[in-house]
């Protein structure tokens, strides 16, 4: 899929600001709303997102007296918006005139209206109704200069990412059709000779619901896929009409961080901007480890463009089972550490906090002691700080590691119960290896598999790959041409099982990555629950858990680590493999913490890249680069005071100091510096 130029935001600084719901509110309040915006820094708003009743009453009759004195409000006060299709939720008239928009889950039953995405994607019916409302939205506000970004839908498959209802059904044989050509060529791509699942017709298949054992792995694989790609369908028939109203105006979408079920590198090859909505746990002292990845992925999904933060939480939310609030600095600290991994503003859910609804717990920037509200205080104070570091926007992250993201291999390791082990869990295998990066004081960018056109590899010194259960040859070839180049490669266990189709590689694993691992796994080893082993690297002993593998070495490759536990004892656990003028590493075990940090520490040592030799999960250090100069961002995200140094001659933005090259910085907890300097020519210090 081709990537479509991307048209910027219509802000002449980072944005700020959140979703705006003012048909929840009198029109009274509303002036009081833009007065406080305006007090509080705000500078972009998301709206109408859930207000399609409000806007059509009935089939054809629009009312857009309201919205037009909200936007004229808002822009009298210098505010622009980011503004909604309102397509989210289809209104209650609608589905009662057309129930069959409704979607089914996997069981085959109706899903009640009540809630929100109350629609099929397939739905044709759907689809008219909103692209209708679009193209009404997009000629009614095309000239208005307060429109900056167009908004489509929201969230798209939080709450039905697969449907499973008859006109899915219809929809999803009509796109295996138009993947494997006839019936013939889709046997054999399932492998239906296996438990007699011949089929003669396409109309004989159906989405693979509920059923009375497993289910064809290849089948859910593709309905995987297929769902994917129908809400991708409808997310481009919406950009269709926007682009044909509006071409100037640039189109997003919120995602929702690493997310199971869409494939965003498609998504973000059609639209304009990355948008994220990242809701870290302030329960969880380390979630903005994981947080680091999400934006790794947000920045690299368009080749390192600046993308945009447009949803968190400036306090508590309301949808965790115990809603922890963030402590004071807290709310800052994350807003920066978006920026810093190259956001161009810090959005939130939402403006002012709802006082009926599902979400009338969820924090707002106005909470509801209104001016009187900590949240208030708090936002208000970041909107005039942001205004000192507005330098950065533009700027795009440097990074010397990336990380290997592939939805093919999420879905398939974890998309049907036929498994070795359903313990070896993609996202948490991911983040491990991630997080054992981040304690070692490395940026992480994020990468598809490879396999295109273009090396996505081409900028980096180390590239990781947490699993690749899926892979093609023309995959295998990308990144043996990397490493033949110079580069380190990392594979964890479990790669190279299956080709796209689902079937095992001829030989087994690792299938076309086996010259270039030089190894053979003769058998998956998977641990009993609650077990544990480990493996001895340079004299040191490391937990294992959950996998492990029995694998044989070819005569190029150097056995790093070996078994030390259970029948694998003595046997090669991870091994290395020169090539050209680079080397592949494959891990065949589920490593802990400490085990991850020592392998990936070696493995940066061989390929130059600084480091830190005392992993730390608390200090980040993420550089953004600029035409002209360049910033880094310290990040403190303990409660404890810590000491950084100047890897620079800078300037300290957020204070005006000037910082020499090696002056110590203090950081409060929760603290964070931003400075500006010229050379790009960094000492290791600034990890």
């Amino acid at each position: 899929m081709t990537t479509t130029p991307s048209r910027p935001i219509r802000l002449d600084a980072l944005a700020y600001g959140g979703d705006y719901n003012p048909d929840q509110w009198p029109e009274e309040v509303w002036v009081e709303d833009a007065r406080l915006m305006r007090e509080a820094g705000v500078n972009l708003v998301s709206l109408p997102v859930f207000s399609w009743p409000r806007i059509e009453k009935t089939q054809g009759t629009y009312d857009f007296d309201w919205l037009d004195r909200v936007i004229n409000l808002l822009w009298e006060h210098g505010i622009k918006v980011d503004l909604a299709t309102a397509t989210a939720t289809p209104p209650a008239w609608l589905i009662r005139e057309h129930p069959e928009i409704l979607p089914h889950n996997v069981h085959g039953q109706r899903l009640e209206f009540g809630s929100r995405q109350a629609y099929c994607p397939s739905s044709p019916v759907f689809r008219s109704h909103a692209l209708r409302l679009t193209e009404a939205m997009a000629v009614r506000y095309a000239e208005h200069p307060a429109l900056a970004l167009w908004h489509i839908s929201n969230e798209y498959g939080d709450h039905v990412p697969r449907c499973w209802c008859p006109v899915s059904g219809a929809h999803f044989r009509r796109w295996l059709e138009s993947r494997y050509g006839d019936i013939d060529g889709l046997n054999e791509a399932w492998g239906t000779s296996c438990w007699g699942q011949h089929y003669l017709s396409f109309d004989h298949i159906e989405p693979p619901r509920t059923s009375m054992g497993p289910i064809n792995p290849s089948q859910l694989l593709d309905f995987e896929r297929f769902g994917s790609d129908a809400l991708l369908e409808l997310f481009q028939s919406e950009i269709d009409v926007l682009r044909r109203v509006t071409p100037d105006i640039p189109v997003t979408t919120n995602f929702m961080s690493l997310f199971k079920e869409l494939d965003y590198w498609d998504f973000a090859a059609v639209e304009d901007v990355v948008t994220d909505d990242a809701y870290p746990d302030p329960g969880d002292p380390l979630a903005h480890v994981p947080a680091a990845l999400n934006y790794g992925l947000m920045r690299s999904l368009k080749s390192g463009q600046p993308w945009l933060l447009l949803e968190q939480a400036p306090s508590a939310v309301s949808w965790r089972d115990v809603n922890v609030p963030k402590a004071p600095g807290r709310m800052r600290l994350d807003s920066y550490q978006a920026i810093a991994h190259g956001s161009d503003g810090a959005m939130f859910f939402q403006w002012r906090q709802a006082r009926f609804g599902p979400e009338k717990f969820h924090s707002a920037m106005l909470g509801h002691r209104g001016e009187k509200s900590r949240t208030f205080a708090e936002t208000a104070a970041l909107g005039a700080e942001l205004k000192k570091i507005d330098a950065v926007r533009g700027s795009r992250v440097s990074a010397r590691v990336a990380l290997v993201v592939d939805w093919d291999s999420w879905w398939g390791s974890s998309a049907n119960d036929s498994l070795p082990s359903q313990r070896l869990d993609w996202l948490e295998q991911a983040r491990a290896w991630h997080g054992a990066l981040f304690a070692l004081g490395q940026t992480v960018d994020v990468v598809k598999a490879g396999g295109g056109f273009e090396s996505p590899f081409a900028r980096y010194d180390v590239v990781v790959v947490p699993n690749l259960y899926v892979v093609t040859q023309e995959q295998a070839e990308a990144l043996t041409s990397f490493v033949e180049g110079g580069g380190h490669l990392v594979v964890g266990p479990f790669s190279g099982v299956v080709d796209p189709t689902e079937k095992i590689h001829p030989g087994g694993a690792p299938g076309p990555l086996r010259n270039l691992l030089g190894v053979e796994v003769d058998e998956w080893w998977p641990l009993a629950d609650g077990d544990t082993g480990a493996i001895t690297l340079a004299g040191s002993d490391h937990e294992i858990e959950t996998w492990s593998e029995w694998i044989d070495v070819a005569d190029s490759a150097e056995v790093v680590a070996t078994y030390s536990t259970g029948v694998l004892d003595g046997r090669a656990a991870i091994v290395r493999n020169a090539s050209g003028a680079g080397a592949a590493w494959y891990l065949s075990a589920a490593l802990r913490e400490n085990g991850l940090e020592a392998v990936l520490g070696q493995i940066l040592d061989a390929a130059s890249v600084d480091r830190r030799q005392h992993p730390n999960r608390l200090l980040e250090v993420v550089t953004r680069v600029g035409d002209d100069e360049s910033f880094t961002f310290f990040l403190n995200h303990g409660a404890d005071e810590i000491l950084v140094q100047a890897p620079a001659a800078a300037v300290d933005l957020l204070c005006g100091a000037d910082i020499p090259i090696g002056a110590d910085i203090r950081l409060p907890g929760f603290g964070v510096a931003v400075l500006a300097h010229r050379t790009l020519d960094l000492t290791p210090t600034s990890l």
